[in-house]
């Protein structure tokens, strides 16, 4: 039911998951001013540089338009010339002031002390968004660009793999996984439902090389008796994601990466990347790190070898040959 009164306002394409997922916002008000702040430390550096660069051409452009349309309103300067009143406005703005052009007139001076004070308050609006932006804490974490489902100690399960690409560690470092999937409810209501995935190891003092995080498949997991297809029609989405506390910058960190149905590979495991150099140091070949290979079955015993008990069945019917 429509509520009366209410604005049509634009649709949008937003990212709805680490995985990339891209989902439609429907009913969202744009306000591009109230979350200024949020986008400008967001943005790349690139679009970051760019767009100061514009608004401060933009903002000498409109000053040196007003000094124009003073009339004479610099000294010095060529009448009714606008390169002039524009290197005129970037030396009032930046507080150059080498002495050779000057204000003239009540008009033109207090189109200055405006200019000044826009020039302080960019100045120190710039300075905190470039230190904002360089000072935040990041993780340099890499995720294994697929997830495999394989054999572990007997069991089948869900295998992420981590690798922290500074040289620092990472203490009192959590991985989270969780999966989330489409389903219908009784009264036939389509809903998304998130469920966590268990991990027999979700904990680590310290995170300085590499980490698979093993999720068992067991009957009580939501994973149980799930095949590659079955992941596709339930539009699964797998999130994993590691926080800790980097001992460099003093601060909690966190890193996370997400699955679709298409880089979940199963009766794959990841490659092995530890070897051993000539010397007998051990090393992390990383050029390995998102391989995967298909799983080996173990050696069938030989039937001499086998115990005399497992000849005959449970159920009295003769050994398959």
């Amino acid at each position: 039911m429509k509520v009366p009164g209410r604005a049509e306002v634009d649709q949008r394409v937003i990212r709805g998951l680490a995985s990339g997922r891209e989902m439609v916002a429907i009913g969202l008000s744009t306000r591009p001013l109230h979350d200024l702040y949020h986008w400008l430390l967001t943005s790349t550096w690139r679009r970051f540089f760019l767009l100061v660069l514009l608004a401060y051409l933009g903002a000498n452009a409109l000053f040196a338009l007003g000094y124009l349309a003073l009339g004479d309103a610099i000294e010095e300067a060529r009448p009714g010339s606008f390169s002039d009143a524009f290197f005129f406005s970037i030396q009032t703005m930046a507080t150059i002031g080498y002495g050779k052009m000057a204000p003239h007139g009540l008009g033109a001076n207090l189109l200055v002390t405006v200019e000044a004070l826009v020039g302080l308050l960019g100045l120190a609006l710039v300075t905190g968004l470039v230190f904002a932006k360089f000072a935040r804490p990041t993780a340099r974490v890499l995720f294994s660009r697929v997830a495999v489902v394989t054999v572990f100690d007997g069991v089948p399960s869900l295998l992420v793999r981590m690798a922290n690409e500074r040289g620092n560690q990472i203490v009192e470092a959590q991985v989270h996984l969780v999966l989330l999937r489409t389903e219908t409810t009784r009264e036939g209501e389509e809903l998304r439902r998130v469920y966590d995935l268990h991990l027999r190891r979700n904990r680590s003092p310290f995170f300085a090389l590499t980490w698979t995080a093993i999720h068992p498949i067991t009957p009580d997991s939501p994973l149980y008796g799930e095949t590659a297809e079955s992941l596709r029609a339930k539009e699964v989405d797998l999130v994993v994601s590691l926080t800790g506390f980097d001992e460099a910058l003093s601060q909690t960190v966190h890193a996370r990466h997400g699955y679709t149905p298409g880089e979940v590979l199963f009766g794959c495991r990841f490659a092995d990347v530890l070897t051993w150099l000539p010397d007998g140091r051990r090393a992390i070949d990383y050029r390995k790190f998102h391989d995967a290979v298909p799983d080996v079955p173990p050696p069938r015993e030989p039937a001499a070898s086998r115990p005399a008990a497992t000849a005959a069945r449970a159920d009295g019917a003769p050994p398959p040959a």
